[in-house]
């Protein structure tokens, strides 16, 4: 089911933001473990639209011998390497998971870093609109990607919905899906954020039928943003 939220404009969010000062409709994509994220960027890739995913820019941020990588181990130290010199993920993890303090220092080292490159992204891209997927889209304040966006697309799902699909695809164990998802927004607080709804409850094919009409959406207000940026 397709829920659309009432917005005073067709790309009003964050619209005062000088970021968003740009030709490019960027429409933010996110949603809880399990609600279909993945799926809906591999269908608007199909579509020729340019998906820039969080996730992998926070990989490539911290690969062997780059300078993020390197902030991370002047501050913490060199624990947080492996032998080969690439970042122990499991460690810094585990770190992070028990000093929250910690986790605080991390992200002040690699959110702007995942901010910048998401926007040197965003500014190569030649597509009539760009989706920036990322999970954390709305609770992540301080990498500020949602103040890149002019609209906020939740894919939603039913608890039980989600536990089932990511037990499934991640063989992980309820128990640690659980504790994920309580780490992340609820649902009615993420929805209360968005300016689309995609409620994947069902298959492929339902999903598909209500991304359509929201990508024709998109390129019309895309076409909007780029004539009153003229």
């Amino acid at each position: 089911m397709l829920k659309h939220t009432n917005v005073p404009s067709p790309y009003s969010h964050q619209s005062q933001s000088p970021q968003t000062k740009n030709k490019t409709l960027v429409v933010g994509l996110t949603g809880g473990i399990g609600s279909g994220k993945s799926a809906a960027s591999a269908w608007f890739a199909e579509q020729g639209i340019d998906i820039i995913d969080a996730d992998v820019i926070a990989h490539e941020i911290v690969a062997k011998g780059s300078s993020t990588l390197r902030k991370i181990q002047k501050k913490f130290g060199d624990w947080v390497l492996n032998g080969d010199g690439s970042m122990d993920r499991a460690a810094v993890r585990t770190h992070v998971f028990t000093h929250p303090d910690a986790l605080i220092e991390l992200e002040a080292i690699t959110h702007p870093a995942i901010r910048e490159t998401a926007k040197a992204q965003l500014a190569a891209s030649t597509t009539p609109y760009i989706v920036l997927s990322a999970p954390l889209l709305i609770e992540a304040a301080e990498a500020g990607l949602a103040n890149l966006c002019q609209r906020v697309l939740v894919m939603d799902a039913t608890e039980d919905t989600q536990l089932a699909r990511a037990s499934q695809r991640d063989e992980q164990s309820v128990q640690k899906i659980k504790a994920i998802m309580v780490n992340q927004l609820s649902r009615e607080e993420r929805n209360r954020h968005a300016d689309n709804v995609v409620l994947n409850e069902s298959n492929l094919v339902d999903l598909y039928s209500q991304l359509e009409p929201l990508h024709q959406e998109y390129l019309i207000l895309a076409q909007q943003l780029k004539f009153a940026a003229d």
